[in-house]
């Protein structure tokens, strides 16, 4: 981890990836699990905190008008 902002930024996008991963595979939803599990993984490829911010809040944005 570069800073402590990404290792918080981390962290939080992590808890709202488990969050929806759980949503996702109780109802059977595919948008949340698929979002879930990315927001699970993409921190550890993104280096850059303002991306790493701008597609955290994306994928926890898209279940909410994409659903499939």
């Amino acid at each position: 981890m570069e800073s402590e902002a990404q290792l918080w930024w981390t962290m939080l996008f992590g808890a709202a990836g488990f969050g929806y991963f759980l949503y996702g595979r109780k109802q059977k939803a595919a948008m949340p699990l698929v979002c879930g599990i990315a927001l699970c993984v993409f921190p550890y490829f993104v280096g850059n905190i303002y991306l790493l911010v701008f597609i955290g809040l994306v994928l926890v944005a898209l279940p909410y008008f994409i659903s499939i």
